[in-house]
């Protein structure tokens, strides 16, 4: 199999006092395309950190439902944990569902694993179920490219956005709030300006087996 490369991101970011680059997707499955508009959400049964199990029911909000791909050891994804707390604290009485996955192979990243995320959500007091799709399976229906990636389902969990949460991994440089915005147009029951956007971070790390085995 090619692997297939994206472009370079270089996103400011202050990490033990060094700039971070990292690559936004330097392989991906084939066949594991990012959702598309319009699409019904896939259901999914996750275990999560509080010890329960969801699937797409439990967590879905009467007026929509936020999926969003993170994990544990991405500056990127570390970067937009306040973040993703207070869009659940805002949103979530408003009647948005909020859930986020992380699907990485723990193997080879261990601050991954589901251990790890347990410590993380105790850490940070995530007011959100954190899942874990330890067999990567949902992230393939998904397909997500990078953590954090967002996924954004209305009433009908019908996919209306998906990409960035915003424009800067800086909160303090951030200009454009694309999934703020999708968020109140969907509340207001208004088109989404920008439905689509590209979303930047740390690539998905696939096991090894889920790549062999979509090998053409």
């Amino acid at each position: 199999m090619t692997q297939r490369r994206r472009r370079i991101w270089t996103v400011p970011m202050v990490a033990a006092g060094a700039a971070i680059l990292l690559m936004a997707a330097d392989r991906t499955p084939p066949g594991a395309e990012e959702l598309t508009i319009g699409k019904a959400a896939p259901d999914f049964s996750l275990p999560a950190t509080d010890g329960k199990t969801y699937a797409l029911a439990d967590i879905a909000g009467p007026k929509g439902t936020l999926v969003i791909f993170t994990c544990n050891h991405c500056p990127y994804a570390i970067a937009y944990q306040d973040r993703i707390i207070a869009l659940t604290e805002h949103y979530r009485p408003l009647g948005i569902g909020v859930a986020a996955i992380s699907c990485n192979d723990a193997k080879s990243y261990p601050d991954d694993s589901f251990a790890k995320m347990k410590e993380r959500a105790a850490e940070k007091k995530f007011i959100f179920p954190y899942l874990y799709d330890e067999s990567q399976s949902v992230a393939l229906k998904y397909g997500p490219r990078v953590t954090p990636h967002v996924f954004l389902f209305d009433s009908t969990r019908t996919l209306v956005y998906r990409g960035r949460i915003d424009d800067s991994a800086k909160e303090k440089s951030v200009k454009k709030r694309e999934l703020t915005d999708a968020l109140e147009a969907l509340l207001a029951g208004k088109p989404i300006p920008t439905a689509t956007t590209v979303a930047f971070g740390c690539s998905i790390k696939w096991k090894s087996d889920i790549l062999e085995s979509k090998k053409q």
